[in-house]
């Protein structure tokens, strides 16, 4: 079994990379589930209905996302709505959306799929490893094959939880960086584990924005609006074949494609 998950997804040139090369790309490689980190999808910020509608329509079967989920309140109501978008499962139990959900698979066996935010230089909610074991029982309960989305900002908490979720998950994915790290390992329980799987979107900037935006922040301390860029876009993410019966991950490879310019005339497509 092979699943794609798409590092996040910065804006309209992360839409576009996902729209040119995902198509082809579940061509190339059998793909038979995709995920695609989505907090930063509108403009950079944030998610809207419209444009999780068209990723999902770009061929994306399940969107997962991370603190900045909350940036634009109309997306609210639709995380409730929307049985394929995901938000961190350890905020409070009260907030909109789901953290965990299990999808059918066309040869009738079924994903699990777990969106969890760490604490550690981040908003401070509850344990990520306390919610998510609770959230793998629940799921194993139907099916062995479950992928964690691990939205934090710490290398050590992304590693610490990857090796107490070694041999419970078929995977831990880490996200929010936009830095794709080299690490990917099948861990010794056969977890696949990589600290972060980077940023789909313009890399001629500091993790999507303007260059002269982050540094003048930097330099001031002043904050500011900051602006999405636009340059060296990149289709970036992970691929991980797993056992359907086991559980267990049998390989993961990084994945980093250049695209190329976004055109004017093209944006208002994506």
């Amino acid at each position: 079994m092979n699943i794609l998950f798409i590092a996040d997804i910065m804006g309209k040139p992360g839409r576009w990379a996902v729209s040119q090369i995902l198509p082809e790309l579940k061509k190339i490689h059998q793909i038979d589930f995709t995920i695609a980190n989505v907090e930063n999808a509108a403009g950079g910020f944030g998610l809207t209905k419209e444009i999780a509608q068209k990723i999902h329509h770009y061929g994306v079967d399940c969107l997962t996302s991370g603190n900045h989920i909350w940036d634009r309140k109309d997306i609210f109501p639709y995380l409730n709505e929307s049985l394929r978008i995901l938000r961190p499962a350890n905020y409070p139990p009260n907030v909109p959306g789901r953290g965990a959900a299990i999808f059918d698979l066309k040869n009738d066996s079924k994903i699990g799929v777990i969106n969890i935010q760490g604490k550690v230089y981040i908003k401070e909610i509850d344990c990520p490893f306390r919610i998510a074991d609770k959230e793998i029982e629940k799921i194993r309960e139907q099916t062995k094959i479950i992928i964690v989305d691990l939205h934090a900002e710490a290398t050590s908490e992304k590693m610490a939880l990857g090796w107490y979720l070694d041999g419970k998950v078929s995977a831990v994915l880490g996200t929010h960086t936009h830095v794709q790290t080299a690490d990917e390992i099948i861990l010794p329980q056969g977890t696949a584990y990589i600290t972060d799987v980077g940023m789909t979107g313009p890399h001629d900037s500091v993790i999507g924005i303007i260059k002269e935006d982050a540094i003048a922040r930097f330099l001031t301390q002043i904050p500011r609006r900051f602006t999405l860029a636009k340059d060296d876009i990149k289709f970036c993410g992970a691929l991980v074949k797993i056992d359907p019966d086991s559980g267990k991950a049998l390989s993961i490879e990084r994945i980093r494609i250049d695209l190329p310019q976004l055109e004017d005339d093209n944006a208002e497509k994506i």
